[in-house]
């Protein structure tokens, strides 16, 4: 089982960066959170790093009812999707929350999980 879906697009990383937000917005994903790695690289250790966001990812609804199902999943949340720039484009990632929850001994909470990785999956492809 891999952990994530991914895709590379030739385009400017930060027109793909919009793409993927909107793509997100659209099935019901709003960012949380927003981590710049290449500026916090560079501020806090002086390494030039290749442009890398990670955005925290969370459909409200969704979140809601896995964490009725398991209190203490919100350690797994948000869902993470990374913006990086490489040689062959700007790749997109998003974590498949399956993968993680299948450490948690809860069957609805997988299901659950792998609808949300369906989700995730589809906004990715649609980037």
């Amino acid at each position: 089982m891999t952990y994530f879906t991914a895709r590379t697009i030739e385009a400017d990383f930060d027109s793909v960066l919009e793409r993927t937000r909107a793509a997100l917005q659209k099935h019901g994903f709003g960012v949380l959170t927003e981590i710049d790695v290449q500026a916090t690289l560079k501020t806090k250790i002086d390494v030039d790093f290749r442009p890398y966001r990670i955005l925290g990812a969370c459909n409200p609804v969704m979140a809601h009812e896995a964490l009725k199902m398991e209190p203490h999943v919100g350690v797994m949340l948000p869902c993470n999707v990374v913006v990086q720039q490489t040689e062959a484009g700007v790749e997109v990632f998003a974590v498949d929350p399956a993968a993680s929850m299948s450490a948690i001994d809860n069957p609805d909470l997988l299901r659950h999980a792998q609808t949300v990785g369906e989700h995730l999956a589809a906004a990715v492809a649609e980037i």
